[in-house]
């Protein structure tokens, strides 16, 4: 059984640049298929997490104009990661803990992949992907 991060991950991931519009994200994220993109600043260092329901509910429900708010108008705060070398178990934790679906898997400053709920489940044993998904979506 996969230990790590690293050994989970989704990698080759792509970032929208914290300077990109929502409206370049949307296309980006229907062009890849994903519903959410790591926030990249110019220093390639990450700054956050978009995801489409963040373009929906924090830009269209309150009258946004995607077309000029900026991915990094969105980005809050210190983004949760994991670092690749971590363990899968502390993966599941850290998703508890901020009781999120995905988190981008950092080596150093760098950005090397991400891992979603699927990804665990995939690599999780087969009795134990409930109570993961439960644990998580609380």
């Amino acid at each position: 059984m996969p230990t790590t991060a690293r050994d989970i991950m989704t990698g080759s991931v792509e970032c929208i640049g914290e300077k990109d519009t929502l409206q370049q994200a949307a296309v980006k994220m229907r062009d890849l298929d994903v519903g959410s993109l790591p926030i990249c600043g110019e220093d390639g260092r990450l700054k956050g997490m978009l995801t489409d329901r963040d373009i929906v509910v924090r830009c269209l429900a309150d009258g946004g104009d995607p077309t000029s708010v900026t991915a990094g108008d969105l980005a809050q705060g210190k983004p949760v990661t994991i670092g690749a070398h971590d363990t899968v178990e502390e993966a599941i934790r850290t998703m508890q803990d901020h009781q999120v679906r995905r988190l981008p898997v950092i080596d150093g400053h760098d950005l090397v992949g991400v891992i979603s709920q699927a990804d665990i489940a995939r690599n999780y044993p087969e009795d134990r992907v409930g109570d993961l998904v439960e644990l998580i979506s609380y």
